[in-house]
């Protein structure tokens, strides 16, 4: 499993590439058995596999791209160069999510090496742009696809990076919505001198992002966080000192609970544009409505697993971005994401534990065991 891994940290699958992380894995499916499909939208790469022909469909969901490393002079190690040094594995991409792919294909040869009678069948979804935008078409256009020929995933597994602290202490039963927008707060250009003549943009966004930051949205639920609300950029000037920008470009983002919609959230900041005053023009791009699991089936099962490799039991949440599942969850799919600790993704530097691994790997083989008599 550890030299799989290796192999594939060591190739630089920047989003939205795979550059042959797919033909490794499909050479193992293959070996079990797996009906093999590459799909391809554009200039996105898709591996979707399926093992059986009766009973309900059980699906791990992951990824192959990773993001850019940063200044690899920075790291310990060259990024992809997969380097062990004692129990430490580096390398961009080995815990979102390399790692969970290696653990997954590991447990599923052990579990098929006892020879079980399955009564549901498996599959594996892997794309090529999960870390990039959600453009061109990969798992939402699959996704539809399935459901204009009446297929449907009835359970799903992430192997998204959920542990903080020790694998398994967490676990995704859902995730918030991500809501962006651009906004231009339009005001008069003019000579700083002159304050009659002008209508200062930055002056007005003083006053809109006070109001925003003080506002409370909603005070979510037992699962979901407040809805929260983040400025990531602004922008204005027009490079010379002594002028009075005639515009303010803002961008934002909620990250929001099932406690409000993208409805209430767009009124509720419109309003509070209008009731300032403010002219403005403003763009909203919705990257994900929020899901929650309600039903028990794998959720149980994952738990358990959890609890019988591991001796403690994972805290339920839907904390975290926005991950593909949300492209799943329109298909009244159960799903649920577990995979290594998150503590170091997109950083310099990132890295998973050996021994960690191994247990994750255990836990996903015990997961199909309890689909096997949960299922039956």
């Amino acid at each position: 499993m550890i030299e799989f891994l290796q192999k594939l940290i060591k190739i630089q699958s920047l989003s939205p590439r795979d550059e042959g992380c797919f033909d490794l894995i499909e050479e193992k499916l293959v070996k079990l058995d797996f009906k093999c499909e590459r799909i391809n939208y554009a200039n996105v790469e898709n591996l979707y596999a399926t093992y059986g022909n009766k009973g309900k469909l059980f699906c791990f969901l992951g990824h192959t791209d990773v993001v850019p490393t940063g200044p690899e002079e920075q790291w310990t190690y060259p990024p992809f160069s997969a380097q062990i040094d004692g129990d430490l594995l580096y390398g961009r991409g080995t815990a979102d999510m390399k790692a969970s792919i290696a653990a997954f294909l590991q447990s599923l040869e052990e579990f098929f090496e006892t020879s079980p009678e399955l009564n549901y069948r498996i599959a594996i979804l892997l794309t090529s742009n999960e870390e990039g935008d959600a453009v061109d078409g990969f798992i939402d256009k699959i996704v539809d696809d399935m459901i204009e020929n009446d297929e449907k995933i009835d359970l799903c597994l992430v192997g998204e990076p959920t542990s903080y602290e020790k694998i398994g202490d967490s676990i995704r039963i859902g995730r918030r919505g991500s809501l962006g927008g651009s906004l231009k707060i339009i005001g008069k250009q003019g000579h700083i001198a002159y304050p009659e003549n002008v209508d200062n943009p930055i002056f007005s966004a003083s006053d809109v992002i006070v109001k925003l930051k003080n506002t409370i949205w909603d005070n979510g639920n037992a699962i979901f966080q407040p809805t929260s609300f983040q400025i990531s950029n602004i922008h204005s000037g027009t490079g010379a000192k002594n002028v009075v920008p005639g515009d303010l470009d803002m961008f934002f983002n909620f990250r929001y609970s099932t406690e409000s919609t993208q409805e209430t959230l767009i009124n509720e900041f419109e309003s509070i544009l209008n009731e300032l005053n403010i002219n403005y023009e403003i763009d909203w791009k919705l990257s994900g409505l929020p899901y929650l699991t309600k039903e028990d089936n794998l959720k149980d099962v994952v738990v358990q697993s959890i609890q019988d490799v591991t001796g403690y039991t994972p805290d339920l949440n839907a904390k975290g971005g926005t991950s593909d599942g949300r492209f799943i969850a329109k298909m009244g799919t159960e799903i649920v994401e577990l995979g290594p600790l998150n503590e170091t993704i997109h950083q310099i530097d990132e890295h998973i534990k050996i021994s960690e691994l191994w247990t994750l790997k255990d836990i996903y083989k015990d997961i199909f065991k309890g689909l096997n008599s949960k299922l039956s």
